[in-house]
């Protein structure tokens, strides 16, 4: 393999390490002569400030190798920062209550359901052996009673873990169990829309985005443009431990982050669900030919990227203190920023988690950067989109191309010998003989 070869490989990890570097060298030194960006502290920050983001992009990156896209995550995790709020400080039945609970309860029906039946359908699969499985069909009691009956029994342990809190307060498993199946029954609906009504993943996600920004404002009510929340005072104060440094190393927000990545990385690269869903990215009519339920893993990628919002929505709370219908205004742009930082193709079918963890580091490094410069926050968001811009040209191979074509552009201005040059590489050579096609003549 050539050094080039292997430079293009590992050029996203070059990346990194290049903005480290940077962050490096031109960090401002404190009055005790330390370099401010090394400093532990600095560097903890950077880990939990990327979280948030970091999740969702975890969420969506198997969205865009499927070949979609989600707009409404940003949204999604302003209800779930609502809802979570809304049970952490107001006791009694509420309109988180109202919408909060019914939806775990629901999640845990068809959870129950689709857990038993996958895991029957795997043992009638492992009997067949190299069989055929495509045909492979559950009795009524295996297919549907005992399903039912999990389903059933799960939505009741469930239920019976949540009502007694409607009276007080929730506690924190209460509002970990609650906001994040609220973003999954949310983003199953998404999935749900774009492959039943055969519609484009943007439209969906886009009217998503809307619908889910005005229920966010109407659960928290035309009075509550912010929902505080003050542990130990009008919330439990455990749940403090959402924002502590676990082991005094490595801050809460930073785990979820870090073990979201581990574990949905390990199901793309090790289950056939993640053969799946490169699959469909690839080209999913090939897919559903070849026996792939493309419908039903596109369903379920939309629902991770809805439950993983509602989990960065907890930990917003708990860092930040309050829950608002804006929290996550404009976070989907990010997320998906760094996913295609990554590495991961808008035209799908391509792209790694361990691409995005890159990514959403490199964000997070530039933004630290920036800010321990003092840069205006206006021009951040330029330097932001213009590096965007320049990574997809460099990751779709289109740098080249870009470039010949401004030369096109700009040559006439230019003047001299390269217009000449430009304008004689678009000229046809006039030795070129044409084509007779009437025959010969004299």
């Amino acid at each position: 393999m050539s050094i080039l070869n292997i430079l293009s490989r590992t050029k996203l990890y070059w990346g990194l390490i290049a903005i480290f570097l940077i962050g490096v060298l031109g960090s401002p030194i404190s009055s005790k002569g330390n370099n401010i960006f090394l400093s532990y502290g600095n560097l903890l920050d950077v880990l939990r400030q990327v979280s948030t983001t970091g999740l969702i992009a975890t969420g969506m990156t198997a969205v865009i190798i499927t070949g979609g896209i989600d707009l409404s995550v940003g949204s999604l995790m302003a209800i779930c920062t609502v809802v979570c709020a809304m049970l952490l400080t107001v006791p009694g039945v509420t309109p988180a209550v109202v919408l909060g609970v019914p939806t775990v309860a629901v999640v845990a029906l068809c959870l129950g359901i689709l857990v038993t039946r996958f895991i029957f359908l795997n043992i009638e699969k492992s009997r067949a052996g190299s069989q055929a499985t495509h045909d492979i069909r559950l009795d009524s009691v295996r297919g549907l009673v005992t399903p039912g009956i999990v389903g059933v029994v799960l939505c009741s342990l469930v239920l019976w873990f949540l009502l007694p809190q409607v009276g007080s307060k929730f506690g924190v498993l209460g509002v970990l169990l609650v906001a994040p199946c609220v973003g999954l029954l949310f983003g199953a609906l998404n999935g749900f829309i774009i492959v039943a009504g055969r519609l484009q993943p943007f439209i969906v996600t886009l009217a998503m985005m809307v619908t889910a920004l005005g229920i966010a404002r109407l659960t928290a009510g035309q009075n509550n443009a912010v929902l505080p929340v003050y542990t130990g005072s009008n919330a439990t104060a455990d749940f403090e431990i959402l924002r502590s440094l676990v082991f005094g190393v490595i801050p809460m927000p930073g785990l979820f982050f870090l073990g979201a990545i581990l574990i949905y990385g390990a199901v793309l690269r090790f289950t056939p669900f993640g053969r799946y869903v490169y699959a469909i990215g690839g080209n999913e009519e090939a897919a559903r030919l070849s026996g792939i339920a493309a419908g039903r893993v596109k369903i379920a990628t939309y629902a991770v990227s809805g439950l993983l919002a509602g989990v960065a929505a907890v930990l917003y709370v708990a860092q930040y203190r309050q829950g608002k219908p804006d929290a996550g205004a404009g976070l989907e742009l990010d997320a998906i920023a760094a996913v295609v930082i990554g590495g991961t193709s808008l035209m799908g079918g391509r792209g790694s988690l361990i691409g995005t963890f890159c990514g959403v580091l490199i964000f997070g490094l530039l933004s630290n950067i920036l800010q321990l410069h003092n840069i205006n926050s206006n021009l951040q968001l330029v330097l932001k989109g213009m590096i965007i811009i320049g990574t997809v040209l460099v990751q779709e191979r289109n740098a080249v191309d870009f470039l010949f074509y401004l030369r096109l552009v700009f040559a006439p201005l230019w003047g001299g010998q390269a217009h000449k040059e430009t304008t004689a590489a678009k000229r046809p050579s006039k030795e070129t003989p044409s084509l007779n096609l009437g025959g010969n003549k004299k």
